[in-house]
């Protein structure tokens, strides 16, 4: 039983922070017809900007539990700001050219492990999270660490935001119609290239957020860490449908679980083999997913 709680526990982890990552691509690609490629990028950009923020480098940033929720709140943000220049920049006069986009967003997502490279190195540097959250409590035999709540809390409250946000709010409403009729809206004297900037800077924070947290996790930052949650991240975006935000949050659930448990009761490394397919089998039976719609 306690290894079971384990597992459970970390695959619930690794699912929230897939949700994170995948939540904000999800809605890029469901709204904007985007396939953010550098969606990624902007997870690593988070990370180090967390990372060098409670390393010391901002002034009251740092190990303590308030200092290092700034440091959060500081990588979020830059996450959320290289998103929005993302979108003015380079998917802004692309939104007709689907071929170019692609291009334009894997050579982003190329860029930006590189330069971070260049600038701290290709190792890994260890994440100073804060005592408090590198320890663990009991539950059913088993030490979970702490962390792992963290994560699971932190996608609960972006789900439920997200939620909020697109049903409730007269900006997530104007979004939604953008999506469906752009023309209409813009007759009627609203400016969609601003709600669509606000689409990408909400899944810029989502990403950034995901990846200062993804520290905890890990216990560690590198260049690459971004690109290789991107992959599991459009493994969700697939298997929760298409622009579906609750779909992306069953999906996560599952994959991480289905990947913590395979991994520990079957050879390592088969955890990765069993997500592909448990997405090729349900894709059989659903094609557009679990909801395949914004929800």
């Amino acid at each position: 039983m306690a290894t079971v709680a384990l597992l459970t526990a970390t695959g619930l982890g690794l699912g929230a922070l897939y949700f994170l990552v995948a939540a904000g691509l999800s809605l890029i690609f469901g709204l904007m017809d985007v396939l953010n490629f550098a969606h990624g990028a902007l997870l690593s950009i988070g990370a180090y900007a967390t990372w060098w923020a409670a390393s010391g480098n901002l002034p009251g940033a740092g190990y303590g539990g308030a200092g290092f929720a700034l440091a959060v709140g500081f990588g979020t943000a830059v996450g959320t700001v290289a998103a929005v220049l993302l979108e003015l920049a380079l998917i802004r006069p692309l939104y007709d050219r689907p071929r170019e986009q692609i291009l334009a967003t894997v050579g982003v997502s190329l860029a930006v492990p590189a330069l971070l490279s260049a600038v701290w190195g290709t190792d890994a540097h260890p994440f100073p999270g804060p005592e408090a959250l590198g320890g663990t409590f009991p539950l059913l035999g088993a030490r979970i660490p702490v962390n792992r709540l963290v994560l699971i809390a932190a996608a609960v409250l972006v789900l439920a935001a997200l939620k909020l946000f697109f049903g409730r709010t007269r900006h997530g409403l104007v979004v939604r119609a953008g999506v469906e009729d752009r023309a209409m809206v813009t007759a009627l004297g609203i400016d969609v290239r601003k709600a669509f900037t606000l689409v990408f800077a909400i899944g810029g924070a989502a990403a950034a957020l995901a990846g200062a947290l993804g520290g905890l996790y890990f216990g560690s930052v590198d260049p690459t860490q971004g690109t290789s949650l991107l992959i599991f991240a459009f493994v969700v975006v697939v298997t929760g449908g298409m622009g579906s935000v609750t779909g992306a949050a069953v999906a996560a659930v599952a994959v991480g679980l289905v990947q913590q448990f395979a991994n520990y009761y079957t050879a390592a490394g088969l955890g990765d083999l069993s997500v592909v397919v448990l997405l090729a089998a349900l894709l059989l039976v659903r094609p557009r997913g679990l909801t395949g719609r914004l929800a």
